[in-house]
């Protein structure tokens, strides 16, 4: 299962900004790999061309769903993909946000650019079943509006906040601009019995984390989506180290009790 791609179908593929797509796929005949969990990553195999990891960001009707970025040859492959042609997967990888241990206490889902993206999943999950958790705060920041994703589903997830920021925006953006930490301020949620889960770009993640420190979310239920060079996914190469950490095995979901001393460590 993690050595081999699987084939699968391409059902879906839908434009979310001028370079990312969310591509939806099934896999061919019987071939299905196991079930993944939110947080997980599969390796995509376009076909002649490479493959990359890339965190789920849908799980419904058994169709697996991603959401990627155009920015080197084997992302623009897969973005190009269209119904009807076939991708090699492999996976499940890695750990998941693990939302199961959160149950009863408020969450706090905090996105930066792609990084909403593995925490879509999570959050769909939340929205279906209410009454297993506290109150549920989505803090989303990208770079321009342009550049935010999901725009159609973020509506049904204020319960009871969903605020977007963005780094710059034109004349005729009438939402807040700044970066994603400022929307803490709006946010309602009892520090000590919540539980954080934050993607996005490394200095995003330590800014995000420090603040929820600040206000007394304890280390251990922040939990950080890290990302490093990931190339075998299976824990062999090392490619995706992070000191005692190989992130495809250990992570890339981690708490930030184990994730802080590793990110204090300056090129680490």
């Amino acid at each position: 299962m993690t050595a081999v791609p699987l084939p699968y179908r391409v059902v879906g593929n839908r434009a979310e900004t001028t370079d990312t797509r969310t591509v939806e796929l099934l896999p061919v005949g019987d071939g299905a790999l196991p079930a993944f969990r939110p947080g997980q990553f599969a390796m995509l195999y376009a076909f002649g061309v490479g493959e990359i990891p890339v965190s789920v960001a849908g799980l419904r009707d058994g169709v697996l769903t991603h959401t990627i970025r155009g920015v080197g040859a084997v992302s623009r492959a897969l973005c190009a993909v269209r119904p009807g042609a076939h991708v090699g997967v492999r996976g499940p990888f890695g750990t998941g946000w693990d939302l199961a241990t959160a149950a009863g206490r408020d969450l706090l889902v905090v996105a930066g650019g792609i990084g909403l993206a593995p925490l879509r999943p999570l959050v769909q999950a939340v929205v279906s079943m209410p009454h297993r958790h506290g109150r549920l705060n989505v803090l989303i920041g990208a770079r321009t509006p342009e550049d935010l994703l999901y725009r159609d589903e973020l509506e049904g997830w204020a319960r009871p906040y969903c605020g977007v920021t963005v780094d710059r925006a034109g004349t005729d953006w009438r939402g807040q601009v700044g970066v994603v930490t400022t929307l803490l301020d709006q946010a309602t949620f009892t520090p000590h019995d919540t539980t954080a889960f934050v993607c996005g770009p490394e200095v995003m993640i330590r800014a995000t984390a420090r603040e929820l420190l600040h206000r007394g979310v304890p280390a251990r239920h922040i939990r950080v989506s890290l990302e490093r060079n990931m190339h075998c996914a299976t824990g062999h190469c090392g490619h995706c180290q992070l000191g005692p950490l190989l992130l495809c095995r250990d992570g890339p979901v981690v708490g930030y009790d184990r994730a802080q001393p590793l990110l204090a460590v300056r090129e680490l």
